[in-house]
């Protein structure tokens, strides 16, 4: 039985007719299902709105504090941006800046894309994660659907296939929308599709990246960014048997502090944490450190 967001059978409710003998696979299979707060009460998360961490070896949540609540994410959407981007197009696609890569919201974070820069998807992947470039983004969009608005209906198709249902997008970066929201577990859920792509693993785990492409008139040009994730900087420290290899951030007045990561533990296994609206950057590293620090527990 194939999942559907609008479907009035769940899996609890399947019988078997009488010439019909199997199993029912549910959806939720192989993911980590989580229904209300949980964990430990050493962990503090007051400064945060919401917060989660998801062991995937063993398909369970280890901390939950309002997974389902629906949430600004900021930059976070990026992630999405990067999965319906390696799911739908490759790397090598050239793509082209229009007007719109300078239309956004003043103090947004860009790269410097000018109309009429080139560069190849896996170009603007880089800046879009590494970077945070919201440039990038709707350079990204308008060059695989032809427009954000398009874009932004192949990244809720997504969701909803996933099993994102308190997910809904409007654009491919991230800035403020009444209309654009998501949760911790949404999150999980997309960040957990995201990594199984290598290209996205890869990116995630630099700490900074130069590259070179070409403006309108086919000369070059250079940009070089570093990562705006404290731990790949090197700035913020894991707990000890924790290796973080990358995530990606997000910040706006609406969301507050965000951050997702995927770690590892001493014996290479994968866990997703999430943070989302947190009071401040400080407190957000600190309080996601104490987040990994349940996974030695």
């Amino acid at each position: 039985m194939p999942y559907t967001a609008d479907s009035e059978v769940s899996s609890f409710r399947i019988v078997n007719l009488e010439d019909e003998r199997g199993t029912a696979a549910p959806f939720a299979e192989d993911l980590c299902v989580v229904d209300s707060n949980m964990g430990s009460a050493s962990v503090d998360m007051s400064n945060a709105a919401a917060a989660g961490l998801f062991d995937l070896k063993d398909r369970e949540a280890l901390y939950a504090k309002n997974v389902h609540e629906k949430l600004y994410p900021a930059s976070l959407t990026k992630v999405m941006t990067a999965l319906v981007a390696l799911k739908h197009s490759s790397g090598d696609l050239m793509l082209t800046a229009s007007a719109n890569v300078r239309n956004l919201e003043a103090g947004a974070q860009v790269c410097g894309i000018r109309e009429g820069d080139q560069m190849t998807l896996d170009q603007a992947l880089h800046l879009l994660l590494i970077n945070s470039a919201n440039d990038a983004a709707v350079m990204i969009a308008e060059g695989i659907s032809g427009s954000v608005e398009a874009f932004a209906e192949l990244m809720n198709e997504e969701a909803l296939a996933l099993g994102a249902t308190n997910t809904h997008f409007t654009n491919p970066h991230g800035l403020p929308d009444e209309e654009h929201y998501t949760t911790v577990y949404d999150m999980y859920l997309i960040m957990n599709a995201a990594i199984n792509y290598s290209a996205f693993t890869e990116i995630i785990h630099m700490d900074s990246y130069t590259t070179v492409y070409t403006d309108k008139n086919g000369a070059s040009k250079e940009v070089s960014v570093s990562s705006t994730n404290r731990y790949m900087q090197g700035t913020a420290e894991t707990p000890g048997g924790v290796t973080v290899i990358g995530g990606k951030t997000g910040t706006t007045n609406a969301a507050g502090h965000c951050l997702i990561l995927l770690s590892r533990d001493s014996g290479s296994n994968p866990y997703i944490s999430v943070i989302m609206r947190a009071d401040g950057g400080d407190f957000l590293y600190s309080q996601m450190t104490a987040l990994l620090g349940e996974i030695n527990k």
